[in-house]
């Protein structure tokens, strides 16, 4: 019986053995293709990238198997080079980490709604991480130049049109043919932008109705943008607005934003500080942005005030600055109440709008009766503090040397590119040492130019990003060029963000462990000076770097890696992997140590994944 037994035993493991050969083979094909669904081959590989550049990481990695179909050994354990990673699902082309509803209902967060917390960040832990390429959508082309971006962009890119029919009675948009033209009409400006931004000059008393007075206006926040017209007309008056709108019912307006060139950014007034430091903006405007000014004892319209500057200028179209109905008219009672106590005054009335302006000195502050709401933020309040900050329903009092000047002390666009700050003083900086700073990024932006040369064109950059902006001075380079810088300061080191703004510039905080408020594919070059060596002190991981870099990044999009040749010469063995190419690379300076010194390395992104009928836009 024991023999016929053992002989059963034999006959049945062969079989056995090759079912579990094809189970390991299928898992192996589907866990550890390219182009699989899945990022759990990425979240693999993550651990073994950030330790053959030394790094520990924090995203506990460490206990993830590695899969050797998408991990690579080169001359041992301590280089480790992908073959591939993996594809996000299609589902994922929008797909923003921090912003992620999706996230929001799978984690159960408990948010108020009424307070907007639903459209702040909240990013998802390591282990939810998707740690996978992001395609672009199917029929994907090569954005379309500015400045005729301004008024097209192709419909494959931004498939989504229920703008163009909710909106289709106020010009937002309208749907031609295989593009989205913009006829610059927004709720309150059906007839263009253009000719609002005027009135408001007029309304000013501006010279020739000209936005900029002179010089005086650059920056503007405009708060529930649309998809941007306001900022986009703007800019042929010299004047850079910040368009800011949350990722909300109507989605994918930044998308359109940014797709058209115009500089904008995703984010909303809810419980948390705006990610800009206090009086950086000459303007803020609101036409319809459909925002409740007057809860929380005026909470939102105090945060307002915080980031503008002395004798700044709040525009606002919006029903209760004209309409008779008795629910209008309350609003605007209380509305008026609410900004005399703020020392607001009314600048203009005209219409459908009414301009506030902020007093160029404490005076009025200090004349206010004792116990007046809203009271002056406490002593030790710092304003310019603002990564994940909540908001506090109190005015910032302006600074001493703000409060004797009885103004920004700024000079007239566009001499106050090259102006010393009178914030600089705050970091101890000279005006010596920004001069300095200034001549010397110059001459390395134009190093950067020589080596793109071959790559670029007058009009192949329009939206740039630097990822670590210090004072600025990489965007202040590029002054001549037909683009615009998303200057990025890190949240934990010195908030230059201020001297950035002051230079007519516009920025952001911003922590580069996590994934950056914006869409998918909407960046046509990032500069990434010290940004890796930076993570690497925080223990971060540079995996999830690189594929947010990825993600972005525009197909054709170029990435400017400024860093030690340590970090270099590792990420320059991913560049595979990521679909990226190497373009150039250099000595960061001439004569530098050709061990400890910075290299230069100037990466290109591929297009993948799309068709034979992806062409440049003409």
């Amino acid at each position: 019986m024991r023999g016929r037994a053992d002989g059963g035993q034999k006959k049945h493991l062969v079989p056995a053995i090759c079912a579990a050969l094809l189970i390991l083979g299928f898992l192996f094909f589907y866990y550890g293709g390219s182009q699989s669904q899945h990022g759990s081959s990425a979240m693999d590989y993550g651990s073994k990238f950030s330790r053959s550049l030394g790094w520990g990481g924090n995203n506990d990695l460490d206990a993830t198997k590695t899969d050797d179909s998408t991990a690579g050994q080169e001359d041992g354990d301590d280089n480790i080079s992908p073959k591939s990673f993996p594809v996000c699902d299609d589902r994922y082309t929008e797909l923003i980490p921090c912003l992620d509803r999706n996230l929001i209902y799978q984690t159960h967060l408990k948010l108020d709604l009424s307070l907007m917390e639903h459209y702040e960040r909240h990013c998802p832990q390591p282990e939810r991480r998707f740690n996978c390429l992001i395609p672009p959508p199917p029929g994907y082309k090569i954005p379309i130049k500015w400045p005729k971006s301004r008024d097209e962009v192709w419909q494959a890119n931004i498939p989504h049109t229920h703008l163009a029919h909710e909106k289709s009675d106020q010009n937002w948009m309208i749907v031609k043919g295989d593009k989205i033209n913009f006829p610059g009409g927004g709720t309150h400006f059906h007839y263009g932008a253009d000719k609002y931004i005027a009135s408001i000059a007029n309304m000013l008393n501006f010279p020739n109705n000209v936005i900029n007075n002179e010089g005086k206006l650059r920056t503007v926040l405009d708060v529930g943008c649309g998809v941007a017209s306001f900022g986009g007309y703007l800019l042929a008056s010299d004047v850079i607005a910040m368009s800011l709108a949350p990722n909300d019912v109507h989605q994918n307006q930044i998308q359109f934003a940014l797709e058209r060139g115009i500089p904008a950014y995703l984010g909303v007034l809810g419980t948390r500080r705006l990610p800009y430091p206090s009086r950086s903006f000459e303007l803020a405007h609101c036409s319809r942005c459909r925002i409740d000014w007057l809860q929380r004892e005026g909470i939102l319209l105090l945060e307002l005030d915080r980031i503008l500057r002395p004798g700044g200028y709040f525009a606002y179209s919006s029903p209760e600055a004209y309409a008779q109905d008795e629910e209008d008219l309350r609003i605007w009672k209380k509305m008026s109440a609410l900004v005399e106590r703020m020392c607001w005054k009314i600048a203009a009335k005209q219409n459908q709008t009414v301009i506030w302006v902020k007093p160029p000195t404490n005076d009025c502050y200090m004349d206010r009766a004792p116990g007046t709401k809203p009271p002056l933020c406490k002593t030790d309040d710092d304003p310019d503090a603002v990564w994940g900050v909540k908001m506090e329903a109190c005015i910032t009092p302006y600074s001493e040397q703000n409060h004797k000047t009885g103004g920004s002390g700024l000079a007239p666009w566009p001499a106050r590119l090259t102006t010393p700050s009178p914030r600089l003083a705050d970091f101890g900086y000279s005006a010596e040492s920004f001069e300095k700073d200034t001549d010397v990024w110059q001459k390395r932006v134009d190093n950067y130019w020589n080596l793109l040369g071959p790559k670029i064109g007058p009009n192949t950059l329009r939206n740039l990003m630097d990822m670590k902006a210090n004072m600025g001075s990489f965007s202040a380079a590029l002054k001549d060029k037909d683009v615009w810088v998303m200057n990025v300061v890190p949240e934990d080191g010195p908030n230059t963000l201020k001297l950035i703004f002051d230079r007519g510039l516009i920025g952001t905080v911003h922590d580069w462990c996590e994934s950056f408020s914006t869409y998918p594919r909407t960046y046509d070059l990032l500069h990434a000076w010290t940004v890796f060596s930076s993570i690497e002190k925080k223990g971060c991981s540079a995996e999830d770097l690189l594929l947010e870099i990825d993600r972005i990044l525009r197909p054709t999009g170029f990435v400017i890696l400024r860093d030690s040749r340590t970090i270099v010469d590792s990420i320059k063995k991913h560049l595979a992997a990521l679909h990226w190419e190497s373009v150039a690379e250099a000595d960061a300076e001439p004569n530098s140590d050709p061990e400890d010194g910075e290299a230069i390395l100037l990466i290109q992104k591929k297009l993948w994944l799309v068709d034979e009928s992806l062409k440049d836009s003409r």
